[in-house]
């Protein structure tokens, strides 16, 4: 693969090479290429651009700062570690940089009623956010599981005037939410537009989260220059569908001397079923409408996951992300449990951040990997969330306890 195939990708059938693609119901082609013929129309829509901006702007809160960790920098003794701190973000993580592009786009279609999929909660709360932003009907699906440990964000999307279904089928947690949400479209196509929340799913969502999640890696991109006069050498984020590490790696992949780092969750180890680590375990597979890396048995029946973050807990991995790994322009390892509550605590001790669950990974990934490279270098590692919502759960698994008790 060259540099300039990556750039150009995916093709006018939504492939990255031999992932992608657009594997959905008849039902949901017209509305799939309904959203890709106003997609491609709005990207060079100068009056859609300025909205969006102007929303990303002054309500979303960007940019973001890229922050320099001095105390996890001179902690593990290695290379100067940024954040990108995406957790500073209306509605706490980067998924509000989709949803607002989303929103705009359906209101462009004239659809009057959103729904979507979360696990953790912040894409939930991020659609339930524009949608009552712009008076629209919103219903967001959400595994049971998910729903009791990410309690808050429930709430949240409920003050938010959304309608959260709790879903009971199967595991209970992302990839069941995400089928119920499929259904619903089928059913209501003509009014209903289907924010999904990652960079996975039909042709042309892996592309347009991308582009809406872009602004992350631009920003850092242009910060880091202006702090360091140079380009990083190592980017790291977590990756569950994978849009906040798309968004960070996408406006690098021309620079081949910044390496790529994709951290996925493992679990309680690479164990089946007891981790999400799709490039682990996983093989080449079909599910929710898109071909890449899917965790399943040798009958291709999709295996259960498990991670402590709800965020990652899922079967299958962004076709974009298949492709940059067959490619070797991006490497994915992962990161147990174990190792993102330590990192998760580490963080708040160390700088007073407290990130989500999900970010954990990422951290994890760079308190293992730091003390081993030269102090010359620099790492940007995408802080995607903050931790408010894993607070409760986290406590618990460390044994915390309120004073007195």
């Amino acid at each position: 693969m060259t540099v300039a195939t990556a750039k150009e990708l995916p093709d006018d059938h939504g492939r990255f090479g031999p992932y992608g693609g657009r594997y959905v119901p008849e039902t949901l082609m017209h509305p799939l290429l309904e959203l890709e013929h106003e997609y491609f129309r709005a990207q060079q829509d100068g009056d859609f651009q300025r909205e969006l901006q102007y929303y990303l702007r002054e309500f979303c809160g960007r940019p973001t700062p890229l922050y320099l960790a001095e105390r996890l920098t001179r902690e593990l003794g290695g290379p100067r570690i940024y954040l990108k701190r995406e957790d500073l973000l209306h509605t706490g993580a980067h998924k509000i940089n989709n949803a607002i592009g989303q929103i705009l786009l359906a209101r462009r279609m004239g659809k009057t009623r959103i729904i979507a999929e979360t696990g953790a909660g912040q894409h939930g709360v991020a659609t339930a956010t524009v949608a009552a932003m712009f008076g629209l009907k919103c219903v967001i699906y959400m595994g049971a599981v998910d729903c009791e440990r990410q309690a808050l964000n429930v709430y949240r999307m409920q003050m938010l005037g959304a309608e959260v279904v709790p879903v009971q089928a199967g595991q209970r947690t992302l990839k069941e939410a995400v089928n119920e949400a499929m259904r619903d479209w089928v059913t209501n196509v003509r009014s209903t537009h289907y924010i999904l929340g990652t960079a996975y799913g039909a042709h042309p969502y892996p592309v347009m989260v991308r582009n809406f999640q872009r602004v992350i890696g631009d920003e850092a991109r242009r910060q880091i220059l202006e702090k360091e006069k140079r380009l990083p050498d190592l980017l790291i984020a977590c990756v569950g569908g994978g849009s906040n590490a798309i968004g960070l790696f996408y406006p690098f992949i021309g620079d081949e001397s910044v390496r790529m780092l994709g951290v996925e969750a493992g679990g309680e180890g690479i164990v089946p079923e007891r981790h999400a680590a799709r490039f682990q375990g996983g093989s080449l597979g079909v599910l929710q409408g898109t071909r890449s890396y899917v965790l399943q048995d040798e009958h291709g029946q999709i295996q259960l996951t498990h991670s402590v973050s709800a965020g990652l807990d899922y079967a299958a991995v962004g076709p974009e992300h298949a492709w940059l790994r067959d490619a070797g322009r991006a490497e994915y390892s992962y990161a147990t449990d174990d190792q993102a509550l330590d990192a998760f605590t580490k963080l708040a001790r160390l700088e007073g951040i407290i990130p989500a669950l999900e970010s954990a990974h990422a951290i994890a990934a760079v308190i293992e990997r730091a003390p081993a490279m030269a102090k010359d270098r620099i790492v940007i590692v995408n802080l995607s969330g903050r931790g408010d919502k894993d607070v409760a759960q986290a406590a618990d698994k460390l044994g915390l306890r309120t004073p007195g008790n």
